[in-house]
């Protein structure tokens, strides 16, 4: 009886997208991420792999919008549990090791949108406290690599030595990182007015575009969109930008190309590239690419990584991985407004603004 009531609660918090994923078809997807979670609370991108605490933390909000509370607040343990001195964590981990130990400021930042996400799920005051030293050791360690003209270099290497560059699509997801930590600080009575002149200044790199700021890295599908996907372009110049760009990513009716040269479509920027325009409003082309990755489902409610075109040949080969799952998941959720947690992607509104360098004025001082 218990199993029963279990599986009734879940099924009222489930999204649905009518004609395109049920919400049976949304728990089969939850359940494969949580069996593919191990023990220790690690979700892997996929049985006997690798994980990386940026995609950990999507598939952590992935089981919440399944109802798999207790996996997802495991996960998020085994991050509070490995988390450095210094507010990091390394780029991969096995199941019992670390993989690669370069620290990447992308990656670290993440779990604040995860905790957030979460929060709004259960509205649980005390685990938020519980979980606010690790965000906020997190965004303090990345601030650190916060350069003058604004951008966050991307990596530092273990023995601290920093990368000479940053990463647009990084430094896009940091600023949506800051705007959730922020809502937490908000929420637990925390100021952080630091926080928010760093945040300004990050998105005013953002927009500019600065080369000596950015990599080039314009062949990627995920510096075009993710600038609007995270807030800090929206509006008219959000539509403009993915206008801009669209036909040279958007390969027919099979989804989005992962680089712009390639034939490479994957189910995680197809999409994020959906959720981006259901931020700005274009909630048809958000359905249409939804619909797209559908084909990408497998029996077993797992998704496809990519698939390379016309031959439909599986790149990587046969992988199906938790974070291409958990991006079905999260887009089936902003889509379909299920949950306190649906705008998190999808309205620009929804967390704390950007404030404006210009009307900051000297109420903010600049760290140096």
């Amino acid at each position: 009886m218990l199993c029963v009531r279990l599986m009734l609660k879940r099924s009222r918090l489930l999204p649905k997208i009518d004609g395109v994923l049920s919400a049976e078809q949304i728990r089969v997807t939850a359940a494969h991420i949580a069996e593919t979670q191990l023990n220790s609370g690690m979700i892997p991108w996929f049985r006997g792999g690798h994980a990386d605490p940026w995609n950990h933390v999507e598939a952590a909000m992935a089981l919440d919008i399944g109802g798999y509370r207790r996996e997802a607040e495991a996960a998020y343990q085994w991050l509070k549990d490995r988390q450095r001195p210094d507010g990091s964590w390394h780029q991969y981990y096995l199941e019992h090791t670390v993989e690669q130990d370069k620290l990447d400021t992308n990656v670290i930042a993440y779990v604040a949108t995860g905790v957030w996400h979460h929060y709004l799920h259960h509205r649980d005051r005390g685990y938020l406290e519980t979980m606010w030293p690790v965000v906020h050791n997190a965004i303090e360690y990345v601030l650190r690599l916060q350069q003058p003209s604004g951008e966050i270099i991307w990596a530092r290497h273990l023995d601290g030595t920093p990368w000479t560059f940053a990463l647009l699509t990084g430094s896009s997801s940091i600023a949506h990182s800051m705007r959730c930590a922020l809502a937490i600080a908000s929420e637990l009575g925390f100021e952080h007015p630091g926080w928010e002149l760093s945040l300004a200044r990050l998105a005013r790199a953002i927009r500019s575009e600065q080369d000596r700021a950015f990599a080039p890295k314009h062949r990627w599908a995920m510096d075009w969109y993710y600038p609007v996907l995270t807030g800090v372009i929206s509006g008219d110049a959000g539509r403009r930008r993915l206008s801009a760009r669209f036909r040279t990513f958007y390969l027919g009716d099979e989804g989005i190309r992962c680089v712009s040269d390639r034939p490479w479509v994957t189910t995680a920027e197809t999409c994020e590239c959906a959720m981006t325009h259901l931020s700005v409003g274009e909630y048809s082309t958000a359905k249409r690419l939804f619909a797209a990755v559908q084909r990408f489902r497998e029996v077993d409610g797992s998704y496809i990584t990519g698939m390379v075109f016309p031959q439909r040949a599986l790149f990587p080969a046969n992988e199906r991985s938790t974070y291409s799952a958990a991006a079905v998941l999260l887009t089936a959720e902003a889509i379909a407004g299920s949950s306190p947690a649906a705008k998190l992607f999808a309205d620009h509104a929804f967390l704390p603004q950007i404030i404006s360098l210009e009307r900051a004025g000297s109420a903010f001082t600049v760290a140096t």
